[in-house]
């Protein structure tokens, strides 16, 4: 829905609008047209309940990679020639000045999401956006690992940049697998390398530690990317989430 049928319906079910994920083609000029017309239609869903949300809804930015990035998940972190050079990171933040002014002028503070198979997914490419731009950071804890990166190292060294949180737990092991395998993004999902919190190999409540520490008061997204199986009930996925609230309600969340 839009507008006051969005609005109606989020309200009725003790929901807010926390933001919207928009992949862009942020070193390709040609194609950054289409793609500000597609951030443009999703800042006029956030119009119909802004006002109506604890905080403004987060225009979620993040690089749609290439053909050759999205065959190579996980693997930049070893292999520089993955990485975009010094002309494609001055037409990155070309284009992601132009997303952002828009998202400004329409009165929403943007943020960046790093995302594996995409040009801003190692601890190193992340760096670079941040040195490039001047925007926010949606940190997110499963794709920073998948990505070669440490998630508490990521809550000190660019505290000051983080605007908005995904908080995943990972299976290391299942990473590691799909990277050796040369799997894509959806191979991470289907082998369920993003598990329930507290259920994998990150140390969630240090984790919340970290952000109380710092004060953040901005949206904290559970996001557990998986694919559902054949032979799972319906409700899987929702049990899941439940888990996951059950788990952050017992630590004060």
């Amino acid at each position: 829905g839009h507008g006051r049928e969005l609005s109606d319906r989020l309200h009725q079910r003790g929901l807010q609008l926390a933001g919207g994920y928009v992949a862009m083609p942020f070193s390709e000029p040609d194609r950054m047209p289409s793609a500000l017309n597609e951030l443009s239609r999703l800042l006029d869903i956030f119009d119909g309940v802004n006002g109506e949300t604890f905080a403004p809804p987060r225009a979620t930015l993040a690089d749609a990679g290439s053909d050759a990035r999205r065959q190579t998940p996980g693997r930049a972190h070893d292999d520089p020639s993955l990485i975009l050079d010094a002309a494609g990171w001055a037409r990155f933040a070309d284009g992601v000045d132009r997303a952002a002014e828009l998202c400004r002028r329409r009165g929403y503070e943007p943020t960046f999401h790093h995302h594996g198979a995409s040009y801003v997914e190692t601890p190193q490419e992340i760096g670079e956006m941040l040195d490039r731009t001047d925007l926010g950071l949606c940190l997110d804890t499963g794709h920073l690992v998948l990505g070669g990166g440490d998630p508490h190292q990521a809550l000190i060294e660019w505290a000051d940049r983080i605007n908005h949180l995904h908080l995943k737990d990972v299976r290391r092991a299942v990473i590691e697998r799909v990277i050796a395998a040369e799997g894509v993004m959806v191979d991470f999902w289907r082998e369920r390398a993003f598990c329930p919190l507290g259920e994998g190999d990150l140390d969630i409540d240090a984790i919340l530690r970290a952000i109380r520490d710092r004060g953040f008061t901005g949206w904290l997204v559970v996001e557990q990317d998986m694919l559902p199986r054949p032979d799972e009930p319906v409700d899987h996925a929702a049990r899941e989430q439940q888990r996951n609230r059950e788990y952050l309600r017992a630590r004060g969340l």
